[in-house]
């Protein structure tokens, strides 16, 4: 049975297990090899750096931005054209997805450089924590491009239909950065330049192997110089539906550089390695949901584009209970261990303990329900539904955490930012459950899509 034959016909189960569980592990190891470098800056270099990670932090959540925009974007397209048997169509996206990786982050990377320090004041950084953040950021933009390519290309071979190469992209990056970032920060004491340096030499190697299999005729898709030349109904297809992600990570980074203000006033640089370490555990526990969405995406899509949608609602159901699972295993893990898991970053540092352990039993007291706001956004990312997407995607961070950012540390002191993610996030489930229910009930027998009436 070929790629397209399973997408129409195999059980949506083992559909799901099948492109799930490789990008699954893949995002674990993804998540992990972050959380190592920031338990090895943290006991390498020490919670000042830990501070200086938080303060870089919206700043590679911009660059993911970038990647994603083109990235999901494509792949959406891809999912779709080869369920509608239009290989060529798919081609072109990819190729013009392509150029784009290439050229949007070189352009930030340029910004970036010829402002650096007005740019990491501008995104936290207090004079004790500058010179770490400089030293850590202008090595990650020198190779941006690096991770552009292989987190955005990564997508393509995904939708295709082949996540276990995927997944070898991911755990190829991380198993090098983990250990350069050992060989640099404790054999030969680089410091934050060493953290920097593992990470764009993973970057780079992941790109390698990435345009390796496209260029090697291992591909379904193939990558043609013809469709490198830009074309702009594809290329703002491509934007329309990846402004969805794009828009949830630049609001991402907003949030994060208000949250480090916030922080600043607050709390001081201790808050700020507060919130940095808890990142790195959050990541951990969102990896795998994200991971689900994304093994879900291509299912999705291609029997959308194929009109079988009882197996498209089959698939959102079946996510979304996975999903859940996972984020609640997550969420016993952080009742269940809380001090253990903070340590790992503290090195003993007992205040930077306690603030972090307290401030994590708030600030994660609902995650359970984010499995069903993940899976469900990322379902109008899949048919291509980017109004619908975008305004899901956007809710958490702009409708509701960064207004409740502004508001409540006025009445509650510290606790209050805090506070702001639980209340952000049921607020944003509401709202979840308001457009995901209405668009199940097009999925009944009988129904067929109607574009513009999305």
């Amino acid at each position: 049975m070929d790629r397209s034959e399973e997408m129409r016909g195999q059980s949506i189960g083992r559909l799901l297990w099948t492109f799930s569980l490789p990008t699954i592990v893949g995002m674990l190891v993804n998540s992990l090899y972050n959380v190592i470098d920031r338990i090895f800056v943290g006991r390498g270099i020490g919670a000042i750096a830990i501070a200086a990670t938080t303060v870089a932090f919206p700043i590679m959540i911009l660059l993911m931005a970038v990647s994603l925009l083109i990235g999901v974007g494509a792949t959406a397209l891809i999912s779709i054209r080869l369920g509608e048997q239009k290989k060529d169509e798919a081609e072109k996206v990819a190729g013009n997805a392509m150029g784009m990786l290439i050229l949007l982050p070189a352009i930030l990377a340029i910004i970036f450089l010829l402002f650096t320090e007005p740019i990491l004041i501008a995104f936290g950084a207090s004079k004790a924590v500058l010179p770490y953040a400089k030293d850590f950021m202008q090595i990650i933009m020198l190779g941006s491009v690096f991770g552009s390519v292989s987190m955005g290309m990564n997508n393509f071979i995904r939708a295709e239909g082949n996540p276990k190469m995927a997944m070898y992209t991911q755990l190829l990056g991380a198993v090098i950065n983990v250990a350069l970032n050992y060989v640099f920060i404790f054999i030969y004491g680089w410091g934050m330049r060493g953290s920097a340096l593992a990470t764009i030499i993973a970057q780079l190697v992941s790109a390698i192997w990435v345009l390796g299999y496209f260029f090697t005729g291992k591909s379904l898709i193939k990558i043609r110089l013809k469709n490198l030349k830009p074309a702009w109904p594809v290329l703002t297809s491509i934007m329309a539906i990846g402004f969805a992600p794009f828009a949830m990570q630049t609001a991402s980074s907003i949030q994060q550089l208000i949250l480090n203000k916030t922080l600043m006033v607050y709390g001081g640089d201790m808050a700020l390695s507060a919130v940095g370490i808890m990142m790195s555990i959050s990541t951990l526990l969102f990896m795998p949901v994200l991971g689900l969405s994304q093994g879900a995406q291509p299912i999705i899509g291609f029997n959308y584009g194929a009109r079988q949608y009882g197996r498209v609602k089959e698939t959102w159901k079946k996510a979304v209970w996975a999903g859940t699972c996972i984020a609640l295993v997550g969420y016993l893990a952080i009742r269940i261990w809380p001090t253990p898991l903070v340590e790992l970053f503290s090195n003993g540092d007992t205040a930077l303990t306690v603030m972090t352990t307290h401030a994590m039993m708030i600030f994660f007291a609902v995650l359970p329900v984010i499995g069903f706001q993940v899976i469900s956004s990322t379902y109008f990312q899949a048919v291509g539904k980017a109004r619908q997407s975008a305004v899901l995607s956007l809710s958490r961070q702009v409708l509701f955490f960064i207004p409740l950012l502004l508001v409540l540390p006025h009445f509650w002191g510290i606790d209050g930012v805090w506070r702001t993610a639980p209340i952000a996030d049921l607020l944003s489930v509401i709202l979840t459950t308001i457009f995901i229910f209405s668009e199940m009930r097009k999925l009944e027998p009988g129904w067929t899509d109607c574009t513009d009436c999305n």
